[in-house]
């Protein structure tokens, strides 16, 4: 039996909980061996965020387990003023069990001192301050989740499902996360390497007048889109256009496609089969050459390498599949 406990705090993000808990929970009904606990330091009843009251059996009943899961808050630095709930990640560390929190979460795992020196992933909204209060942390600001020597950390609150799906994965195989993803009506096997958002909704505001431009060129990437195309959607002249959108947006109209097709690219390298070429192609690059220069340019690496780290992590729970714990 594979015993895992969630650790809940008033405050807590209650879907960073239940949407963990109940991926190990269907799990559970194809034969895998979970059992999940709610646990809090003194046990009782626990307030979440939106007000919803969960009963928690006292932490010292819940430490025999082999995951230690804790959810995210608003303000998950009161949960990191509780001793006896840093001691028993920490303490989980040591024996080689597995700890893993969602979103927020990673504050306290930074406050047990658990991400020194390893990689980590949160929030994007909260990157900055991760990386400002654990600067020996590699903090990723992309992945929406990572594990890095049995700590995995996730980014927002669905990630928590992706994260506990990769577990199901690593313990029992693909096969089985793939039928606890089509029991949950979610897309099975996000890779841990995904972005956690969109170039679109970095670069402008819904309400920013050349969010409807931006959306119409994402859904032509293929098709060649210069300045002038641009410019003629909005019925402005070039200068004009050029100058209002670089100034509104804070990149050049060139420069925005390209993240566009960076952003286009990545996913579909993340998520098919299709040849760099083909996606290249597909995302209006033309070849894979003028693509691997962006990526470099914008991701700091070719997608040669996204790909790669997609197979790892497929091959990764094919050779720890199935595992009895």
């Amino acid at each position: 039996m594979s015993r895992i406990t969630i650790l809940v705090y008033d405050g807590f993000q209650i879907l960073d909980a239940t949407g963990p808990a109940t991926a190990f929970e269907i799990a559970g009904r194809f034969g895998a061996p979970y059992s999940v606990k709610l646990a809090a330091v003194h046990g009782g009843r626990v307030t979440s965020s939106g007000g919803i009251v969960v009963e928690a059996v006292p932490l010292a009943e819940a430490l025999q387990c082999e995951l230690l899961l804790i959810p995210g808050a608003e303000n998950p630095l009161k949960a990191a003023r509780q001793p006896e709930l840093l001691a028993a990640l920490v303490d989980a560390v040591r024996s080689g069990r597995r700890v893993a929190s969602v979103c927020s979460g990673a504050f306290i795992l930074g406050a047990a001192g658990l991400l020194e020196g390893r990689r980590a992933a949160t929030h994007w909204g909260s990157v900055a301050d991760l990386k400002r209060r654990h600067p020996g942390t590699t903090v990723d600001a992309e992945s929406i989740f990572v594990e890095d020597r049995g700590v995995w950390t996730s980014a927002g609150v669905v990630a928590g499902i992706d994260l506990a799906l990769a577990l199901i994965g690593r313990d029992h195989g693909d096969e089985l996360a793939r039928k606890v993803a089509r029991m949950m009506v979610v897309y099975h096997r996000r890779p841990g390497t995904q972005s956690q958002h969109s170039a679109l909704l970095d670069m402008v505001t819904p309400d920013n007048r050349f969010a409807p431009l931006l959306a119409w060129a994402r859904g032509r990437l293929s098709e060649p889109l210069s300045v002038e195309t641009l410019a003629e959607q909005t019925a402005l002249s070039v200068r004009q256009f050029t100058r209002a959108f670089t100034r509104e947006t804070g990149v050049s109209p060139a420069k925005a496609i390209e993240r566009l097709r960076v952003e286009a690219a990545r996913a579909s390298i993340e998520a098919g089969t299709a040849s760099l070429e083909e996606v290249a192609r597909t995302t209006g690059f033309g070849n894979g050459d003028r693509m691997r220069r962006a990526f470099v340019r914008l991701t700091g690496q070719p997608p040669m390498v996204v790909r790669t780290g997609v197979r790892r992590e497929v091959d990764r729970s094919s050779t720890h599949a199935p595992r009895r714990v």
